[in-house]
């Protein structure tokens, strides 16, 4: 055998040996000797034994979907992901509204005319029809709203998909727009736990409660919307936080909640009333004196409602209140 054959197997064998090395330190932990375990989410080799983190902040390098297919890395991404909030999915492209160029310099008077007559056209041809024209003046309105209210990205994406549907089965014609919209979200926000009362929905919506009301049930009838009845503790935080209550209210207001729902006093009564109640309940154990008044005109639940819930509500706790009525 040749020098240059030997010199050749002796390389190898030392790559081999280095890269044998490199793998045992890759799996072995340095500290106790335990063995390493990659969690893939955190990008961290981490010890099973001690605990000990070897590397952190490791760059993935794979694609940022899953693939269930043959396709592999051959998939590319350009630009944003799909979405159901956009009327067009999110497929188009959009100029931005920022008169510069692509150095951040000011655009002289003639590109900057020109630039908006390009949006103008741009805007036409990616809402070329009536229907397009439809989904994109509604989807507006569920992201106004939903900012408003403060709901969640899941849940304004679940009020698309229930507007997209909507109009895909032609159940529009006779109907606003703004109360479909207004109606979807409220659907959504219910499927997804974090439910609004018709009054808050009032609040931003630009049409009036009832063609709302009306339009919900239209829309859970019709579409057979899977929503289950809502809990009272939905609505406890939302009001907490709305009506500025200590941490102690709010959580004496949610044993009082347990009490009542162990109880059964909720069914078949309005949950946001049962949670404002709650709140007024547990506010005068805690000498956090809400009034009735406050509560009515923040959360919309009548002074009514609560005078004739709250002395209920702390019976099934276990405290009986005689005292006048907090006006």
């Amino acid at each position: 055998m040749s020098n240059v054959s030997v010199n050749s197997v002796e390389t190898d064998r030392s790559k081999s040996t280095e890269q044998s090395r490199a793998q045992s330190e890759r799996t072995v932990c340095p500290e106790c000797s335990g063995r390493l375990r990659h969690d893939v989410s955190h990008g961290e080799h981490v010890c099973v034994e001690c605990g000990l983190v070897v590397d952190a902040d490791e760059i993935d390098h794979g694609p940022e979907w899953r693939s269930f297919d043959d396709e592999g890395d051959a998939r590319t991404r350009v630009g944003a992901p799909i979405t159901e909030r956009r009327h067009d999915k999110g497929l188009s492209t959009t100029i931005g509204w920022e008169d510069r160029d692509a150095y951040g310099n000011d655009l002289s008077a003639s590109k900057r005319t020109r630039l908006r007559r390009l949006r103008t056209w741009n805007e036409r041809f990616t809402s070329k029809d009536a229907r397009e024209r439809n989904l994109k003046h509604a989807f507006g309105e569920l992201e106004r709203m939903a900012s408003a209210l403060g709901l969640p990205d899941p849940c304004r994406e679940t009020a698309a998909v229930i507007y997209r549907r909507a109009v895909e089965e032609d159940l529009l014609p006779g109907r606003s727009i703004e109360a479909m919209a207004t109606a979807s979200l409220y659907a959504a926000a219910r499927q997804h736990g974090t439910p609004r009362t018709f009054v808050a929905f009032d609040s931003v919506s630009r049409v009036d409660d009832q063609p709302v009301k009306r339009a919900y049930r239209y829309l859970s009838g019709e579409l057979d919307l899977e929503i289950a009845p809502p809990d009272p503790e939905q609505y406890l935080r939302p009001f907490a936080s709305d009506l500025g209550v200590t941490d102690e209210t709010e959580r004496l207001a949610r044993e009082i909640l347990e009490a009542a729902k162990a109880a059964e006093l909720h069914i078949g009564k309005s949950p946001a009333g049962i949670a404002a109640a709650a709140i007024y309940a547990a506010g005068r154990l805690t000498n956090d004196r809400v009034t009735q008044e406050t509560i009515d005109e923040t959360t919309g639940v009548s002074k009514f409602t609560i005078r004739n819930r709250y002395q209920e509500l702390l019976e099934a706790y276990g405290i009986y209140e005689e005292t006048e009525h907090d006006r």
